[in-house]
């Protein structure tokens, strides 16, 4: 008799019940006995679609890279770079407030409530800065960065708007300093940290404000 196909809905449900798990609990709620209870599922199954609960963990990780990849590309090319880094910039901050049970996972310790993520995992994050590297190069290109290595450019982008955000999912910031208003602060900070004059770098965050605003809503 040839093995039982599984059903590929079973993955989605599982992966889609984790993520509720994590964000009701954190990733310490995550376990194969509650991702059963949540799905009505056995416990191997779990383990026949992942392999381990290691994998689910490495799937939610790798998933929630693909759907910021998929966000930053919504992000088009202007004749003003350093409206479009102001862009990218403010798609990474609503990624992680609409996606914030994946967000822990990604960008999570060395080690999850037990389930560790490898090198290869967090390598598919550093994979999607790659853009953010690219529009370094045209904003340097452009002369509104001094020059220097667009890598750390990017990484000096990341890190500013990432620690901005971790802050606010902690709900550390608070009006007049609260996300909305810090951020538009922080990412003029940025580029003229970057080498840009104060007030095209003023300019530029301006207008990367409506053209987020035009695809993706109201700044949250």
């Amino acid at each position: 008799m040839s093995p039982r196909r599984q059903d590929p809905s079973n993955r989605v449900t599982l992966l889609n019940a984790a993520a509720r798990l994590i964000a009701m609990g954190g990733p310490q709620s995550l376990s194969a006995r509650r991702l059963a209870a949540a799905t009505g599922m056995s416990t191997m199954a779990v383990y026949t679609n992942f392999g381990s609960m290691n994998g689910i963990v490495r799937e939610i990780a790798r998933d929630g890279f693909k759907r910021l990849e998929r966000l930053l590309m919504l992000a088009e090319q202007t004749d003003d770079p350093v409206a479009d880094m102001a862009v990218l910039g403010r798609i990474y901050r609503y990624n992680a407030m609409t996606n914030g049970h994946a967000f822990e996972v990604m960008f999570g310790s060395s080690n999850l409530a037990g389930f560790a993520l490898t090198e290869e995992d967090r390598q598919h994050g550093r994979y999607t800065l790659s853009m953010v590297v690219e529009c370094a190069q045209r904003c340097v290109a452009a002369s509104r960065f001094t020059p220097d290595d667009p890598v750390l450019i990017a990484h000096h982008m990341w890190i500013g708007v990432h620690g901005t955000t971790m802050l606010e999912l902690g709900r550390y910031l608070v009006p007049p300093y609260d996300g909305n208003g810090f951020l538009e602060q922080q990412l003029t900070s940025l580029m003229v940290g970057a080498g840009d004059e104060r007030a095209r770098a003023q300019e530029s965050v301006a207008a990367s404000l409506s053209r987020f605003v035009s695809n993706f809503g109201p700044a949250m």
